[in-house]
């Protein structure tokens, strides 16, 4: 497929600048090694604060969010909650990538789908969102050692990811496979043919991509279809997936099927990728609905310019 012309809301998310800086996180990280989950987490309260007072753009595209899961205007307090959940999460990453596992208790849905997509040793596509924690997942394939996990990702996403996760722990350096590389979908294809768990986030794109009209909660916005399309590339199952933070120590993992592309002759592709599209559509839709606070798209998601259908191929 040829690629649609940008879309100004990814631009948006994808220019904004980081608020963090390294000297803060490698702080943040220290004091929450040191003195615990528990006492660390009031910081919370006092970056949430920050964020709810002065980043007028994320607070205004969490009420717009909240509105229409809710069906209402949201108050202070439940925008304060939105922002305080995501910061929850980061948080809890200091402490999942240095294996403090013991700290959580972790409720898995469809974990048997999971495996036995894997069992033919020919490994998968695990597609999720921002939505919740994927960081969970990474959690969940140390503690399982037949679950190995590579991750794709836009070439400057992987760059800032990789640094912050070598600040937490230079030992839990994640497999990223960065987008826009001659070799990304041949390293791709390597490490599902060795039985690998090949995960994408696929609601941004940061640049110019085909874009696919879908309705969630109600409204009618665009999503990417490059993640979809490299899975049926790649001729694999897909399985979405959410780590959805359930408050105090709490996640509940979630895997449940979304495509197979395995079997899919090269002139239905398409045909099949729209599919795919509108039902991970529609999962997000029903898990917005479920854990409305564990969404973490703080831009504006939904525009009211008109959208272009994606050009055929």
């Amino acid at each position: 497929m040829q690629a649609g012309s940008e879309n100004g809301r990814e631009a948006n998310w994808a220019q904004t600048p980081e608020r963090s800086n390294l000297f803060m996180l490698r702080l943040m990280i220290w004091l929450s090694l040191v003195l615990g989950r528990a006492p660390t987490r009031l910081v919370l309260y006092l970056i949430t604060a920050y964020f709810l007072l002065f980043a007028p753009g994320s607070r205004r595209a969490s009420t717009d969010f909240l509105r229409r899961v809710l069906g209402r205007t949201p108050g202070w307090r439940e925008v304060f909650r939105h922002i305080f959940t995501f910061s929850a999460t980061i948080h809890d990453r200091v402490f999942l990538l240095n294996h403090r596992f013991d700290l959580f208790d972790f409720e898995v849905h469809g974990k048997d789908i999971l495996f036995e997509h894997l069992a033919n040793g020919k490994g998968l596509f695990l597609i999720g969102a921002h939505l919740g924690s994927f960081e969970v997942l990474r959690a969940l394939g140390r503690k399982e050692a037949k679950l190995r996990i590579s991750m794709i990702m836009h070439q400057e996403n992987a760059q800032k990811i990789s640094s912050m996760l070598a600040a937490i722990n230079p030992e839990a350096v994640q497999d990223i496979i960065p987008l826009g590389q001659v070799d990304s979908v041949l390293k791709a294809r390597e490490r599902l043919d060795e039985g690998y768990v090949v995960g994408m986030l696929a609601d941004r794109t940061p640049g110019n991509e085909t874009l696919y009209p879908v309705q969630i909660l109600g409204s009618e916005t665009r999503l990417p279809g490059g993640p979809f399309r490299i899975a049926a590339m790649l001729e694999r199952p897909v399985l979405f997936m959410a780590g959805l933070y359930l408050g105090g120590n709490r996640y509940a993992i979630h895997f449940e099927p979304l495509a197979d592309f395995s079997s899919v002759p090269r002139s239905q592709r398409a045909a099949a990728v729209t599919a795919a599209i509108d039902q991970y559509a529609a999962l997000l839709d029903r898990y917005c609905r479920t854990a409305p606070y564990n969404w973490f798209n703080f831009f504006d998601f939904w525009q009211s310019e008109a959208i272009t259908n994606p050009q055929k191929p």
